[in-house]
């Protein structure tokens, strides 16, 4: 860290190791969790106590498509106990406020707070939490699963994460996930790193657990449905500051994985609750608040929301 509480790697061939928390060492936060130790950064993971004790014990077992398999040893508690340079936040929405609570302000007074969070609404949630400061908007593209504490399944070829801010503050910290084997790049403008994500999200999340169908099955019964829910979002997304088109939205659900399942989907299976408000319900605030008309998004998230009880 540097004496302004920034990490100093970027031009760094060797740089120095961090200590970074995971807030919610689930499938995105244990892969990154594991990839970031086997880097010889510092990880603690922050989680409930069974859990945390299970990674005290066992560490972070992955098997990956693009890593291979591999067992990373992190530190694990209930709840942060020490300043940190970094601060991952990869719990679902629905549980944000709870686990919040495991991470106090005072020790990210010089570190960042990154949440790679679903949806938009939650960095002003963190905002008012820890001040504008520390809190990098950011997104990542990945699937990973957490099939028992501790054990990662990593079913994409790829793991990016944007991060949206200064480029000359937050290079450094592209830097150390570069080298810890995500594909990390820093762009200025947060909604169109937020609502980028959020208009190839949406329809994926919506269409996969509406249908119970993984991505290649969808794309292929359910092309109609795939387009028109595709040029809904992104309109949005293009009204509120993304800057996404259509076609290569298509383009990268065409290159996926054909078994690739969203998280929401993941959830629905599992029995959990969904992300529906975070997601589905984002897009349909924001299409009402800049008057564009999202029809079949408005019936997905209907009647998604009636499947599960809401």
């Amino acid at each position: 860290m540097s004496d302004s509480g920034q990490l100093t790697v970027a031009s760094d061939p060797n740089p120095s190791p961090a200590t970074v928390a995971v807030l919610g060492p689930g499938g995105v936060g244990g892969l990154l969790a594991a990839l970031l130790s086997r880097a010889g950064h510092r990880v603690v993971c922050v989680a409930r106590e069974e859990t945390a004790d299970q990674l005290r014990q066992d560490g972070i077992r992955v098997r990956s498509r693009q890593f291979g398999d591999l067992t990373a040893k992190v530190e694990a508690d209930t709840e942060l106990r020490e300043p940190v340079d970094l601060c991952l936040v990869t719990v679902k929405n629905t549980t944000l406020d709870a686990a919040l609570d495991r991470v106090p302000p005072r020790l990210l007074a010089d570190g960042a707070l990154v949440p790679l969070l679903n949806g938009v609404d939650h960095v002003e949630t963190l905002r008012a939490r820890y001040g504008a400061r520390p809190v990098v908007p950011a997104v990542v593209r990945v699937e990973a699963a957490r099939t028992a504490p501790g054990v990662i399944e990593h079913g994409s070829p790829f793991t990016e994460i944007d991060l949206a801010g200064p480029p000359e503050r937050l290079a450094p910290l592209a830097a150390l996930l570069t080298d810890a084997g995500v594909a990390a790049r820093v762009m200025p403008d947060e909604n169109q790193v937020l609502w980028g994500k959020l208009a190839f999200l949406a329809p994926f999340a919506l269409l996969t657990t509406r249908h119970r169908l993984p991505i290649g099955a969808v794309r292929s019964e359910r092309r109609e449905e795939l387009v028109a829910c595709v040029q809904e979002t992104v309109a949005v997304s293009r009204a509120c500051g993304g800057r996404t088109v259509a076609a290569e939205v298509l383009e990268r659900y065409d290159a996926f994985p054909a078994d690739s399942k969203s998280s929401m989907l993941r959830d629905a299976e599992s029995g959990r609750p969904l992300e529906l408000d975070a997601i589905g319900g984002a897009v349909l605030r924001a299409a009402e608040r800049h008057g564009i008309a999202v029809p079949f998004t408005a019936d997905l998230v209907s009647g998604l929301a009636a499947a599960s009880g809401r």
